[in-house]
């Protein structure tokens, strides 16, 4: 069994400033993030990539405020 490890809330939060600062303020920005601009991100690491990529799905799934309380099991809304 892989060992799936723990990503905290403040490893969330630098990837997020590391966002902000590199220009990519909005969700569209988030969105539009892919394989080769990722690299224009300066001293990303493969961990804050991966993060990136769940930032990326939580927010197409409303589910970021959740994501980045840790908890990934937020209930869906419709009626």
């Amino acid at each position: 069994m892989a060992d799936k490890t723990v990503i905290t809330t403040q490893q969330k939060f630098k990837v997020l400033n590391k966002l902000f600062e590199a220009g990519f303020k909005t969700e569209k920005d988030l969105q539009s993030i892919n394989f080769q601009n990722v690299f224009s991100i300066p001293n990303l690491t493969v961990q804050e990539m991966s993060i990136i990529s769940e930032l990326q799905t939580n927010t197409k799934g409303n589910k970021l405020y959740s994501y980045l309380g840790g908890n990934n099991d937020e209930q869906n809304n419709e009626c």
